[in-house]
């Protein structure tokens, strides 16, 4: 997340933000409060575009969102239109250039776009419209997404989006932005979140709701899977893609991603994390002496699990919240160093207990093993392990930054044999049915394809997609 040291966690791409306001108002500061709300889901990069209803302003670059953006800089962002993006880069090289949102001038004017998400065929497309001269700037998939927009435009932004659902495969929430509109767009399936919320005088979409309380925005509804959302001086309209037959929404926002105050898809991200700590202390009791979590993520579950088994919880790891990512190092022994200063264990709170961990997810295994060492070595006698997910297997190519699948240890190992190797004293996952449990939704609501490997969208066919044939001007 956004506390610098890179633990042994999946990473989410990034998020998005955009506001419209119908009075002549610089909207530049309410996007940047907003995106300081996302930061959590991408730390790499951030930037802000507005557009006064002649020209957009755009500024945006390395680093987090309070580094980037000053007074003079807010100065020169006018418009009552703007839109924000955060990133965490799964495609595309970590430089400037690829910060978004992303700009383009054409003959119609201007668009510009932020994106969260992935897409598979991004490079097929992207190939054929090289072979028609079109140049690119960036190696991001969403200048894929900006240029059969502009590519298409002649019919009116809306068609123009909607032709470009046709063709791109993969996961998206978009946030749009021309001369005198914001539009949203969630990609078919639902696989990344985007919702609407109102303001006296305008209107917001984001990525999660928190960014909405953050604005003193009254929440309105999420974006449906397959939905275009325009927003302009005649209020909200919305139209929908034909063909949407499923939805396949990334669960992992629940277990890990979103912040916990965010409601998703009208599911408490909060409420759903404390379920999970509970059905995961009903499905792997243990006699212990206390319940403790590794922050921040794991705290929900944690309270859960102390509630329904009855043993106490307290913090027993101490989160230093001022490490920088420039203290991040390659190097083994870095790393290493990095664990501890980002965790360390309360000795007063664990010495001569039986200690039940809650984490929210293992992907590497390389930091659990750490975090077990580090409070055995506290005086832990004994460290039980409970992982509120079930064991991630299995690459996404959804907009996830997962680890090429033979670094996922549960890819591998079996539950027994990641226990010894983290040096736990038993080892206990949430099964993939309490997970969405948890929830209150069903299983048809989401993608479980790291956990089961049930990919909603066929990869490789669809990299092999004659589908860009139709790109016609």
């Amino acid at each position: 997340m956004f506390d610098g040291i890179s633990l042994d966690k999946l990473k989410e791409e990034c998020g998005v933000i955009g506001i419209y306001h119908q009075k002549n108002i610089d909207v530049s500061k309410m996007v940047y409060y907003g995106l300081y709300a996302l930061q959590h889901r991408g730390q790499e990069s951030a930037g802000i575009a507005t557009n006064d209803g002649i020209r957009t302003h755009q500024h945006k670059a390395m680093g987090r969102v309070a580094e980037i953006f000053t007074d003079e800089i807010f100065r020169k962002l006018v418009g009552n239109v703007g839109i924000g993006h955060v990133r965490y880069s799964t495609t595309g090289e970590s430089y400037v250039g690829n910060a978004q949102p992303l700009t383009v001038f054409y003959r119609r004017g201007s668009i510009a776009v932020a994106h969260n998400g992935n897409l598979i065929n991004a490079d097929l497309i992207r190939n054929k419209l090289e072979d028609d001269g079109v140049v690119f700037q960036t190696t991001i998939d969403t200048e894929v997404i900006v240029n059969l927009i502009a590519r298409y435009s002649g019919d009116g932004i809306e068609n123009a989006i909607k032709r470009t659902m046709g063709l791109v495969k993969g996961s998206y929430a978009l946030v749009v932005m021309t001369e005198n509109q914001l539009i949203g767009v969630r990609d078919p399936l639902g696989l990344r979140p985007l919702c609407l919320g109102k303001l006296e005088d305008g209107y917001v979409l984001a990525s999660e709701s928190c960014a909405l309380d953050i604005l003193g925005a009254e929440f309105v509804r999420d974006i449906e899977p397959g939905e275009i959302v325009t927003i302009n001086q005649n209020g909200v309209s919305s139209k929908k893609v034909n063909g949407v037959s499923k939805r396949a929404s990334c669960i992992f926002e629940y277990v890990y991603f979103a912040r916990p105050d965010s409601i998703i898809d009208g599911v408490s991200v909060y409420e759903a994390r404390k379920n999970a700590g509970k059905l995961l202390g009903k499905e792997h009791p243990v006699d212990a002496d206390l319940v403790i979590a590794v922050p921040d993520t794991s705290i929900p579950a944690a309270i859960g699990y102390a509630q329904v088994s009855g043993i106490p919880s307290e913090e027993g790891l101490i989160k230093n919240r001022y490490v920088g990512r420039t203290f991040i190092q390659p190097d083994q022994s870095s790393r290493e160093m990095a664990v501890r200063l980002k965790l360390n264990p309360l000795k007063s709170v664990v010495t001569g207990k039986r200690i039940i961990l809650i984490d929210d997810s293992i992907v590497r295994g390389t930091t659990s093993k750490k975090i077990v060492t580090n409070l055995k070595e506290a005086g832990a006698t004994e460290v039980h392990m409970r992982v509120s997910s079930p064991p991630v297997a299995h690459s996404c190519y959804y907009g996830i930054d997962t680890p090429n699948r033979k670094s996922l240890i549960a890819s591998s190992q079996s539950v027994e044999d990641i226990c010894r190797e983290i040096g736990a004293d038993s080892l206990g996952y949430l099964s993939t049915d309490r997970l969405v449990e948890s929830t209150g939704l069903g299983n048809e609501h989401f993608c479980l394809a790291c956990f089961n490997g049930d990919y909603p969208i066929d990869v490789e066919k669809s990299k092999c997609s004659r589908s860009f044939n139709r790109l016609k001007t």
